[in-house]
């Protein structure tokens, strides 16, 4: 191996590093293989540079001049976290030179090379070496292109390279840890045996050369005297060689900043820990320090934002995966079973090596205790050798189980909901068996793997499920890695028993289990969509027609004195709100949602559906002081009734498009989002206006069936009795108590409300035209009048003979004339403080 290095063509030892093994001359520091070159070495601002000189015709500064013998850089290379000023000396954060390039950023390592003669550029990437020492090797022929060896072994390669016109520093210096900004945090890291050679080393000598560096060597007779391997003095190698990889985990987790690149260094320590046994006491510390360090990335700020990620938080239970079953396979058991069983911020942990033959009871639980757990029968371990068994219970990982797309699983149920996206509802646990239990593979055979989850939904998990108007799927489901990454299946799995609390399934193999749940809203068959959307449009259309015919009408009888009081005013603009909300409501089934239109009409339809609640909630304050409590005069109240119908809903909107602008006009129709929560601007207001109308009816209605019961007493008239029936009927379409059935339609089971919904509500002008046009004597009488007046004033100048109207004569109008009064709010009606059953 040293022989190999003996040939290189430039050399640079730098520091002294416990572990690694040097060649030294006799005249100082630097061996140069080829000293005439000129290379030397120079400290300038705290940073080392290894200049080349004025020679630019090296492999240095064009990998393209050795060809075709081509070139190899070797190095050793360790990272050391953020750091926020460089550190002098041989450290920095990447290896530079006109034609090629070394770093490490966004938690993998890189090497670029770049030949200018035919401009391309040939680069390879490969996982950093965390923070301890890494061997870094690679060889560039035009013919085999760019080879990168990590540790000895072929990592990663790039044949072909690219076409690039840009690249390279304006110098042909070779630059380790080039000048950064000290203002700036970076990734620090350190080098050492920095060495080129003029030709690509073959994968034997890449080999022989790595052995030897990191101790393993045999000094050959052949070796120049005036080269010697000197090993440090205060060099003591590890007496376990899992030792220095507890103490690196342990000290790394201290300068945790990135997931991402906390990840790739765990994972990078998975791969490489050694094939060497473990005693019970030293897998205990290596299994608790190193889910501790996973327990630690969860708690880092970004991981919150990584971890939506569904790869990321995937490729962390994968590599926990292949840590317990390193530990596992390497756990030295002895002539008696082993076994490490602990807890930690991320797991509880438990692994065993034993003969199937130990094992005393029917099946094999993990845990042991709890109500989450998983049960292999005894029966199933018919192998005979050591079996090693490895269990996790994660604590926290199904919070960051959310957000799976349906159609990159393999759960057949879940895609036919693809748009619902699933979640973990219980724990994450995972049983691994080597070699694995043999179990049936027909679900209604035996034996199987019992699992039972019990659930662990956050808040909104469980207000989904447990909303009447959805329906929650649950699945027994594992995660699969035999395509190389992890996706969730329920393929050899069933649920047998469960609800929302807990779940317990049979499967036909082992591997991590959780409970997906998908949240589906119940839908209506298409028969019943068509019918109430017709049943919508009908009625709405008759609602439309009869609504203009009732403003008409009060705007015709205007001058009839019985028709001016603010009771008919109070129904006029309350006809107009729904009217103009009906209008805009089937105007907005043309708009596409999520368009600038479909926004602002929304915002019209929040408005005039709103106005049209509040103008229901000033007919009950009108009727409550008619009826019941006779307070104020007309002037004083007409401002505060204006001031309620059409004030009240335009601050609730502005305040609405203020604070959630983007939730109107969603992608699902011209409304406001439900899913933002930005509906309840609308619902929170109209129920409240339901629960205070349906109060004042009910006191309403208790006052009328006082009066009838009187009068049924006095008169023994059983009509009296219709009064209260007649006054319900009246008084339901404008206080908007069918509302009521609005809130019994949520649950879609309950198809009768729906329908009741859609006539009562789509028809609301209709019965306002009914019961306060049609039906309402005050408005037959003055419409009987009205057409005598217009019919006598046509035929003749003379209006004596007109007969007086009844509320003329009692408003002490002249017979035959109009009335004077010019005030749209009638101050007659209250002139004494009675109850006024006029109202109804």
């Amino acid at each position: 191996g040293f022989e190999v290095l003996a040939s290189a063509s430039h050399y640079w030892p730098l520091e002294n590093v416990d572990g690694i093994h040097e060649l030294q001359d006799t005249h100082g520091d630097i061996v140069e293989g080829k000293v005439s070159k000129g290379i030397y070495l120079k400290e300038e601002k705290g940073v080392t540079l290894l200049y080349y000189g004025r020679y630019k015709a090296s492999c240095i500064s064009s990998p393209a001049q050795c060809d075709p013998d081509g070139v190899t850089f070797s190095f050793f290379w360790k990272t050391q976290g953020e750091q926020s000023r460089p550190t002098p000396f041989a450290y920095g954060g990447q290896v530079i030179s006109d034609g090629f390039r070394v770093g490490s950023s966004g938690g993998k390592g890189s090497v670029e090379l770049y030949t200018r003669e035919d401009a391309r550029t040939w680069e390879a990437t490969f996982s950093p070496p965390g923070p301890y020492w890494t061997h870094v090797l690679f060889t560039w022929k035009s013919k085999e292109g760019l080879k990168v060896y990590v540790n000895g072994t072929l990592s990663t390669s790039d044949p072909s390279g690219k076409v690039s016109h840009a690249y390279g520093e304006p110098n042909v210096n070779l630059v380790i840890g080039s000048e950064q900004d000290q203002t700036k945090r970076y990734e620090d890291g350190a080098f050492d045996e920095f060495i080129i050679w003029e030709r690509a080393l073959t994968p034997d000598e890449i080999s022989m050369y790595f052995t030897a560096a990191i101790g393993k060597h045999a000094l050959s007779s052949s070796t120049p005297p005036s080269f010697f391997m000197t090993p440090p003095a205060n060099t003591v190698m590890p007496t376990n060689a899992y030792h220095p990889i507890i103490i690196n985990l342990t000290e790394t987790r201290k300068t945790f900043q990135s997931p991402g690149t906390v990840l790739s260094y765990l994972r990078n320590v998975s791969l490489k820990l050694p094939n060497k046994p473990l005693s019970q006491e030293m897998a205990l510390n290596l299994t608790k320090v190193f889910l501790k360090t996973m327990g630690e990335v969860l708690q880092l700020p970004s991981w919150v934002d990584v971890s939506e990620d569904n790869a990321m938080v995937l490729g962390l239970i994968e590599t926990v995966d292949t840590v317990m079953g390193h530990i596992s396979s390497s756990l030295d058991a002895g002539k008696s079973q082993a076994a490490i069983i602990g807890s930690s911020s991320m797991a509880e942990f438990s692994v065993a090596k034993l003969l199937p033959e130990t094992i005393n009871s029917s099946h094999y639980r993990f845990p042991a205790q709890g109500q989450s757990y998983i049960e292999v029968p005894h029966e199933a371990f018919r192998s005979q050798a050591w079996t090693t068994i490895v269990g996790l219970l994660y604590h926290r990982m199904h919070d960051y189980l959310d957000n799976i797309q349906p159609a990159k699983t393999k759960i057949p149920e879940a895609a036919n909901y693809k748009n619902h996206k699933l979640s973990a509802a219980s724990y994450l646990i995972a049983l691994e068996v080597s070699p694995p239990p043999v179990l049936s593979q027909n679900l209604s055979g035996s034996p199987l793997v019992t699992v039972q989850l019990r659930h662990r939904m956050s808040y909104r998990q469980r207000s989904e499920a447990t909303n009447s108007s959805n329906q929650a799927f649950l699945y027994c489901a594992f995660l699969d890695f035999s395509s190389g990454e992890g996706v969730w299946s329920n393929q050899g799995c069933v649920l047998t028993e469960g609800n929302l609390s807990y779940s317990v399934c049979r499967c036909t193999h082992l591997t991590n289990f959780a409970i997906l749940m998908q949240v589906v809203p119940m839908e209506l068959t298409r028969g019943h969509k068509v019918a109430l959307s017709s049943i919508t449009y009908i009625g709405c259309s008759v609602s439309l027609v009869c609504l203009v015919l009732t403003l008409v009408t009060f705007a015709m009888l205007s001058s009839v004195s019985t028709i001016r009081n603010q009771r008919y005013h109070i129904h006029a603009n309350l006809s107009f709100a729904v009217l103009v909300a009906q209008i805009l409501l089937l105007v907005s089934f043309g708009f596409t949602p999520g368009t600038v239109p479909c926004r602002v009409m929304a915002m019209l339809l929040h408005y005039f559906f709103l106005s049209a609640f509040a103008w229901m909630l000033v007919e009950g304050l009108h009727l409550y002081s008619m009826v019941i409590k006779v307070f104020g005069s007309e002037d004083s109240k007409h401002r505060y009734y204006y001031g309620i119908g059409w004030g009240f809903p335009l601050l609730i909107c502005i305040i609405s498009v203020s604070f959630a602008m983007d939730s109107y006009g969603t992608s699902v129709n011209c409304w406001l989002s439900i899913s933002s929560g930005a509906v309840w601007a609308f619902v929170a207001p109209a129920l409240s206006i339901i629960v205070v109308n349906a109060g004042i009816l009910i006191a309403v209605t208790r006052v009328i069936s006082q009066i009838s019961a009187d009068n049924y007493k006095i008169h023994g008239d059983p009509s009296a009795f219709k009064l209260t029936a007649k006054a319900v009927a009246v008084l339901l379409p404008i206080l908007g108590t069918s509302w009521v059935f609005g809130v019994l339609a949520l649950n879609s089971q309950a198809l009768v409300f729906q329908y009741i919904f859609a006539v009562l509500n789509s028809l609301q002008g209709f019965f306002i035209f009914l019961f306060h046009c049609l039906l309402n004597s005050e408005v037959r009488a003055a419409f009987k009048h009205k057409t005598k007046v217009w019919t006598l004033t046509s035929s003749s100048a003379r209006n004596t003979n007109v007969k007086p109207f009844s509320s003329d004569i009692m408003n002490g109008t002249r017979p035959g004339t109009v009335s004077t009064k010019l005030s749209p709010w009638d101050k007659s009606s209250h002139s004494a403080h009675r109850v006024d059953l006029s109202t109804v």
